[in-house]
């Protein structure tokens, strides 16, 4: 009973209480926060709704299609950004989704995203859409699901193009930072109270080591949306995608050698995030694949080479419709690496 009084009053005592109120206090300001986000970005594509997952995407261009799948602390609106998207638009149908949890794709909780759940969510939308063999572009955990999807659905992938993936187990000192925004009730409490301000805080730090050591692109800083990034919803599912990158590269590594269709692995040369010898390892492990390694650029290698990219997308485009196979011809290597944007 004494110890039941004692809580009672500690629980009660001014200091509790206080403490309480500010975190209330914060609750309520990041949600605003994130509401005045979303107005100021609203949707600029379409929804449909794949398993009670609500999912937002751009579809837009003709052509042989091409889904583009983004990473960690981003939205679909990154290949914009990049300039990739337009480049593309040129010659070919561009689908892009917000990845759940991300941009304004639903989360629904009550399932474990993993890439692997990721790739059927997005492939099922894409069956909808009556999108029938595209190309995948991957970036960063976007080519976790990229690579999940062709595992599972290889007919219906006619290529991929892989861009500064993590592929293999490493020990990720970034993932137990990530972590605590992962677990129940921990998490949420952290996500609507501090996270979002500690956010703030590194979110300087955290853009220029994705792109050193190249410069951070004048549109990724006039476009990118820190507000967005930072609302509770998606910061949750950058923590449960943080936590689940080990786990995702280690379920897919016994399959890289059963790839069958053609394969370009770009990465930057200078990749803080994720080692360029990564993709490397990959190169070798995938039959006839191509590595490019773009020299000056960091993980964001898509927006400091994106002609590379849709070079990347073209030669895989080529090869799915019955070009020689990738890496049978040093014809087939891409252009001359160069760092300047498009």
């Amino acid at each position: 009973m004494n110890r039941i009084a004692e809580a009672k009053k500690l629980v009660t005592s001014p200091t509790a209480l206080v403490g309480a109120a500010a975190l209330a206090t914060l609750a309520l300001v990041n949600y605003a926060a994130a509401r005045r986000a979303e107005r100021r970005h609203p949707p600029r594509g379409r929804f449909i709704e794949v398993d009670g997952v609500r999912l937002h995407y751009t579809d837009r261009g003709t052509g042989q299609p091409v889904v583009l799948m983004h990473g960690n602390a981003v939205t679909g609106d990154d290949y914009d950004t990049s300039g990739v998207a337009e480049l593309l638009l040129e010659t070919h149908r561009v689908i892009v989704f917000d990845r759940p949890g991300f941009g304004h794709s639903e989360r629904p909780r009550g399932r474990l995203w993993t890439a692997m759940e990721q790739a059927e969510l997005l492939h099922k939308a894409l069956k909808r859409l009556g999108v029938e063999r595209p190309v995948v572009v991957g970036h960063s955990w976007g080519a976790i699901v990229a690579l999940s999807m062709a595992v599972r659905h290889p007919a219906d992938t006619a290529g991929l193009v892989l861009l500064s993936g993590y592929y293999f187990w490493t020990l990720r000192p970034d993932v137990l930072l990530v972590a605590p925004g992962a677990i129940p009730v921990l998490g949420d409490i952290l996500r609507y109270t501090v996270s979002p301000w500690l956010g703030r805080l590194f979110m300087p730090l955290l853009k220029r080591v994705m792109f050193s050591p190249a410069p951070i692109s004048a549109r990724f800083r006039a476009d990118y949306s820190d507000a967005m990034a930072l609302r509770p919803s998606q910061i949750r599912a950058t923590s449960v995608d943080g936590a689940l990158m080990i786990p995702g590269a280690l379920s897919l590594r016994r399959h890289y050698d059963e790839l069958s269709m053609p394969v370009v692995i770009m990465a930057g040369e200078g990749d803080k995030v994720v080692f360029a010898r990564r993709a490397k390892q990959l190169q070798a492990r995938i039959p006839g694949s191509v590595l490019r390694i773009v020299k000056g650029a960091g993980h964001m290698v898509h927006h400091s080479a994106p002609r590379q990219v849709v070079e990347a997308v073209q030669l895989v485009t080529g090869a799915s419709a019955g070009a020689p196979r990738l890496g049978a011809s040093p014809h087939q290597a891409l252009p001359k690496a160069s760092t300047r944007a498009a």
